[in-house]
């Protein structure tokens, strides 16, 4: 495709960036919109993912069909099948009249399904079906009905791991995966990061009525060395918070270094199984949750070490300081001298009582967001950057009413 065509379709979308890989990305959706294959976009969180199934239905022959964009994870697994094919009357109990579904509605247009990993098995097999012979049934329904739409998936989630964990069918994916499109992440789109910086901050000058930021060669570097793990959503929030709250307007690095974390882990590449256990996630909030527990298990570990150490291996009236070899405390870069062992014990103790105060943590924090948004749990989900279906599932463990 040529470059005028590409930079017309930037353009058109809002689309900031030069980076090669964005670029053809953006070039492999306008070729295959011309079809009616199937698209699996992926991609980090934050990414833009959300702009190439518009990019496809605007330019393939359906672009005057209907376009429907259904969030698979926003949805409760009790009610997506409804959603996505209809129900007829008494299907259930709320089912007072029949209703169409997405399915059913965008017949001749486009469907995009985004966070699609997080379907639930039972509606992976419908969705099976509809790929292959453009068939489904109503919920409550024993009728077959026809739908010829075009289906564009998006999907952060690792499916090929989900696969190998039983949460995602391999048959599906292959139906899905006709045309596979990848997002870059922030942090591998070098000066990208520097252009739509600036494009954000002069939206922000515009809508808060406040003088146009300047970024010293320092900031700037600042900007491009960062790792994003929230990629351009989080350089949007960034870009937000110095137009508003800086009063210089020259920013430096300093500046910039305030408002991002001071210890990034950047979560997508973190391993999804964790710690060899068969374990997966569902969110990048859960791996971390997952890291933290890990580690509240390592250092009651090492506390039960020390003690024994303190108990049986410690004598009282050795007065100088001797370093117990590391293969005893199986922490190789931990060595603890005799005069600080009380008191590595104690810190440890403290240290492991605020941990074990992670779960109820989070349960305040769930209970917090559910109030904030009296109980409409969409609302509180988005907060918490979590899907639907992740948070109903907190609810159940923490049994929070």
């Amino acid at each position: 495709m040529e470059m005028n065509n590409i930079q017309m379709v930037k353009q058109q979308f809002g689309i900031i960036g030069n980076d090669s890989a964005l670029l053809r990305a953006i070039d492999t959706a306008v070729q295959v919109a011309k079809t009616d294959l199937t698209v699996l976009i992926t991609g980090e969180s934050g990414v833009g993912k959300e702009f190439f199934p518009q990019i496809i239905h605007t330019n393939s022959a359906r672009k005057h069909g209907k376009y429907f964009a259904v969030n698979c994870g926003a949805i409760p697994e009790g009610t997506i099948d409804s959603e996505l094919f209809g129900h007829v009357k008494g299907a259930f109990t709320d089912a007072v009249s029949e209703r169409k579904g997405y399915f059913s509605e965008a017949d001749g247009g486009t469907i995009f399904l985004d966070e699609v990993g997080e379907l639930p098995m039972s509606t992976q097999a419908r969705l099976l079906r509809v790929l292959e012979n453009g068939e489904f049934m109503r919920v409550g329904s024993s009728k077959v009905e026809k739908t010829d739409v075009r289906i564009v998936c998006a999907t952060n989630v690792n499916l090929p791991e989900a696969i190998a964990n039983g949460r995602f069918r391999e048959d599906l994916y292959y139906r899905l995966n006709t045309v596979p499109v990848n997002v870059p992440p922030l942090r591998k789109r070098g000066d990208d990061v520097l252009l739509l910086f600036k494009k954000f901050v002069l939206d922000f000058s515009a809508k808060y009525n406040v003088p146009r930021l300047e970024l010293d060669d320092a900031a700037k570097e600042a900007l491009k060395s960062y790792s994003w793990p929230g990629n351009i959503r989080q350089l949007k929030n960034v870009a937000e918070q110095i137009s508003i709250l800086e009063l210089n307007r020259k920013i430096t690095a300093d500046v910039i270094k305030g408002y991002l974390p001071q210890q990034t882990v950047n979560l997508p590449a973190v391993a999804k199984s964790h710690g060899g256990g068969g374990r997966s996630f569902e969110s990048e909030r859960e791996i971390l949750y997952s890291v933290l527990f890990d580690m509240r298990r390592d250092i009651t570990e090492l506390r039960n070490q020390v003690k024994e150490l303190m108990d049986g291996r410690v004598s009282n009236t050795q007065e100088s300081v001797q370093y117990y070899p590391a293969h005893e405390l199986q922490h190789p870069t931990i060595q603890l001298a005799t005069p600080v062992v009380r008191e590595v014990v104690e810190d440890v103790d403290n240290y492991v009582e605020e941990t074990l105060s992670l779960d109820e943590m989070e349960k305040k924090a769930i209970t917090a967001a559910l109030e904030r948004h009296r109980g409409r749990r969409r609302g509180a989900a988005k907060e918490l950057n979590i899907s639907e279906r992740t948070l109903y599932r907190k609810i159940r463990e923490y049994g929070i009413e």
